[in-house]
């Protein structure tokens, strides 16, 4: 028998989900055929993907989760962005949320905005309500939920944060004055904790590679860095070391935030 094809995570997105197709199927001790049982499709099938020689798609990502027991969304999230379906691209990944919540350390570079961990609820909010007819009902789960997740600043054992934001965000209006001007002064009273730095990228600094997108890397001692990159349409998460090698140079130009000057 021929020894299975080497997989390149780093290949392209179809290469990246049966790259961890595989891996789910090989940690479940399943042959192609055994899965195959098991998802309701051919061996032939699931060969195919995991070589990246036939698209992934959603049902088979949903059914490999719920055979295999898998957290929902777990798999699903690294279906390229034109097969995964609506709900993961409004929604952090499941994996992402484990991981930042067991982060030592948060490195956070935004371009366009305050980001989602520095934000109050009244920015959030304004911010979400901006999306094309955005569902109200939606809009405040979404809310509460990242409320939720900012919980682990305030945790025995929170990370170090370490934001950059680029000065243009200090000149953008979100929501209204009011909300804009209590965001920032919520930024001040983080900047003055012993666990969260902010600093501004000023303007400049011209162009940079992190004005192509926001990131945020995580970094524990107990499990390789992973990062999570924001886009227009849904974010996604990336762990290879060639991926995250790509975000962890550091945005030049950074200075200190004194939010505290801002009148």
């Amino acid at each position: 028998m021929r020894p299975p094809k080497d997989l390149d995570p780093d290949a392209g997105e179809d290469a990246r989900f049966g790259y961890e197709l595989r891996k789910a199927r090989n940690a479940a001790k399943l042959t192609l055929g055994q899965m195959g049982a098991k998802v309701g499709f051919h061996a032939n099938t699931i060969g195919a993907v995991e070589r990246a020689e036939r698209r992934p798609f959603d049902e088979l990502a949903k059914k490999t989760e719920e055979a295999l027991g898998l957290q929902p969304g777990s798999l699903a999230q690294y279906l390229p962005d034109d097969r995964r379906p609506w709900v993961y691209k409004s929604m952090l990944p499941p994996s992402w949320l484990e991981i930042e919540a067991g982060a030592t350390e948060l490195w956070i570079f935004t371009p366009t905005m305050v980001p989602g961990l520095l934000q109050t609820e009244g920015y959030t909010r304004a911010v979400m309500l901006g999306a094309p007819r955005p569902d109200p009902a939606q809009v405040e789960e979404r809310v509460a939920a990242r409320m939720r997740r900012q919980e682990i600043l305030n945790s025995p054992d929170a990370p170090m944060v370490w934001a950059v934001l680029d000065e243009s965000i200090l000149y953008r209006l979100v929501g209204s004055e009011e909300i804009t001007r209590a965001q920032f002064a919520h930024l001040a009273g983080l900047a003055d904790t012993e666990n969260v730095s902010i600093q501004i990228l000023p303007l400049d600094a011209m162009s940079t590679t992190g004005l192509l997108g926001g990131f945020t890397i995580a970094h524990s001692p107990e499990r390789p860095d992973a990062a999570f990159v924001d886009g227009p349409v849904t974010g996604k998460m990336w762990d290879t070391p060639a991926e995250v090698e790509t975000l962890s140079l550091d945005p030049p130009g950074g200075i200190r935030c004194d939010c505290r000057g801002m009148r």
